[in-house]
């Protein structure tokens, strides 16, 4: 065998590099073309929303849309895994809801119930009371609370009263000091009409505490508690029981969040007396557990770095009072669609591309928290993970350590030839480097970046001015698809997938120098 010369070698390999580069470019044009002209973002948010409906985890929503999400994954050419997360010990599903007052100025009723919380039996109709706040004023009235709706205190945040034995001690401790200010209330009121012409005393205020008398209520047969809730109304889940209930110990009385105008004017008419009634049809509906729970991750293997990893993801499961077209529709179908572009796109890339969808983020990150804990040989392997979960709006920044940046500058170039509407800003970052986490933020990057690993992202911006406003549909009803903007996700897609193809197919994972602040080691 004839020996090459060093020349020849360098000139293969210059050939060979420039072949590559060639290679590289062809895909990422692919890319951009496939996600202009046949963008399919919106049509995986129509199916994930308009089809399975709101994902709480452990409902069938999140089952089903876990499954097609593995079906799509499998069709574009993916090697998929159904990451099994944990499970819970029952599971959930939501049907329909109603109801109305019916009186002579009858009206239908505006109102949701947190998840995991208790429906009716059917259509249930009840007079409607005024909790009591006092032994006293519950000794009055609790003959007639059986077959009654009760209306309480405080002001919906989302969560459900807690029916637990802690929140039964917290509830008992406010009866004791209530029941003191009514016999100092007695004391000032007897004052007071000894005194007729001295100036009157005022009562004392009761200390406020939502369904105070809830486990005697529940005894004496209400139909359910019904509290005052701003619009649009939030509904969460049952968080403080979700993980120690069984078909034993299940709710057994709906907790309503109703429209504060209807809540007025229904607290007005029955504090006058007035004889009315209200309807409720709620059909919450439980399943038997274990119900286990999967994240879905689809693999693009690496062609040369198989064991490292550039990671993007969002998280598939959503509170269900809605569909979660936004939170987290709007970071997941644009992934999605990421993965496919690539796939459709002839991409072969170098390094491992993980595409993430996460289970149980809305309770407590549960599904990417379970990863990185099972993962642990391979948090020095990935190079980014690029987390969406900010809502629809268009990825058109990025801000990264200067040891990033010039890898950044390559990968990035393509990215303003997509569209002149949406120009893309590279920046490199000059504040120090702040310290590396060490608590839990609000979504699925969090355990990645306390463990030290690169979670460099999107910053997002409505740039065209739609008046899009997360806070207004963040874990609201009105979490619709249609609070979507085309145009946002399908560039935010073609995005996604130009950066996470680069950054696969560098020859090295990303610098992490300057990403945290340096760990100093005290001293013995």
């Amino acid at each position: 065998m004839k020996k090459i010369s060093f020349s020849l070698l360098i000139i293969l390999m210059i050939v060979s590099f420039s072949t590559l580069s060639a290679q590289e470019s062809k895909v990422i044009n692919s890319i951009i073309n496939i996600g202009q002209t046949d963008n399919q973002t919106m049509n995986h948010l129509d199916i994930l929303t308009n089809r399975f409906g709101g994902r709480i985890l452990g409902s069938s929503s999140y089952d089903n849309a876990a499954q097609w999400a593995a079906y799509e994954f499998k069709k574009w050419g993916m090697e998929v895994q159904m990451d099994e997360a944990g499970s819970l010990p029952v599971g959930f599903d939501r049907g329909p809801w109603f109801g109305r007052l019916l009186s002579e100025n009858g009206m239908d009723l505006h109102f949701a119930t947190p998840s995991y919380t208790s429906g009716t039996k059917g259509v249930q109709r009840g007079q409607v009371l005024i909790e009591p706040r006092n032994r006293t004023e519950f000794e009055r009235m609790k003959g007639a609370l059986k077959g009654s709706w009760v209306l309480i205190s405080g002001t919906n945040t989302g969560w459900p009263i807690d029916y637990s034995a802690k929140g039964d001690s917290i509830r008992a401790k406010v009866i004791v000091e209530n029941d003191t200010i009514a016999k100092k209330n007695r004391e000032i009121m007897i004052e007071n009409r000894k005194n007729p012409d001295k100036e009157q005393k005022a009562a004392l205020p009761y200390k406020e505490e939502p369904a105070l008398f809830y486990k005697e209520m529940r005894e004496a047969g209400i139909l359910g508690i019904i509290q005052s809730s701003p619009v649009p109304i939030r509904a969460l889940y049952d968080r403080k029981n979700i993980e120690k209930m069984t078909f034993e110990t299940l709710p057994t009385t709906a907790d309503i969040k109703l429209d504060e105008q209807q809540y007025k004017i229904i607290e007005q008419m029955a504090k006058e007396r007035r004889y009315f009634q209200l309807e409720f049809d709620i059909r919450n509906h439980f399943r038997m557990g274990p119900v286990k729970y999967c994240n879905v991750i689809g693999v693009i293997r690496g062609s040369k770095y198989p064991n490292e990893y550039v990671m993007m993801g969002g998280h598939l499961d959503s509170f269900d009072v809605a569909s979660g077209g936004v939170d987290d529709g709007s970071g997941a179908t644009p992934t999605m669609e990421a993965a496919r572009l690539i796939m459709a796109a002839g991409g072969k890339p170098k390094r491992t591309i993980l595409v993430c969808l996460w289970a149980g983020e809305e309770f407590g990150l549960w599904g990417s928290k379970s990863w990185v804990e099972r993962n642990k040989t391979s948090w020095d392997k990935i190079s980014d993970y690029l987390n969406r979960d900010g809502g629809p709006t268009v990825a058109n920044s990025l801000t990264v350590p200067e040891a990033m940046y010039d890898d950044f500058v390559k990968i990035c170039e393509p990215l303003n030839s997509i569209n002149s509407d949406f120009p893309f800003t590279l920046t490199k970052r000059t504040e120090a480097p702040r310290p590396k986490p060490t608590t839990a933020g609000g979504s699925d990057h969090a355990y990645f970046a306390m463990n030290g690993i690169p979670t460099v992202t999107f910053g997002i911006e409505d740039t065209k001015g739609y008046d899009f406003n997360y806070g207004e549909i963040w874990h609201t009803e009105r979490d619709m698809y249609n609070k979507s903007i085309p145009e946002y996700q399908n560039h935010t897609s073609i995005v996604t997938a130009v950066v996470v193809y680069g950054l696969a197919n560098l020859d090295h994972l990303l610098s992490r120098k300057g990403l945290y602040q340096e760990e100093v080691t005290p001293k013995k």
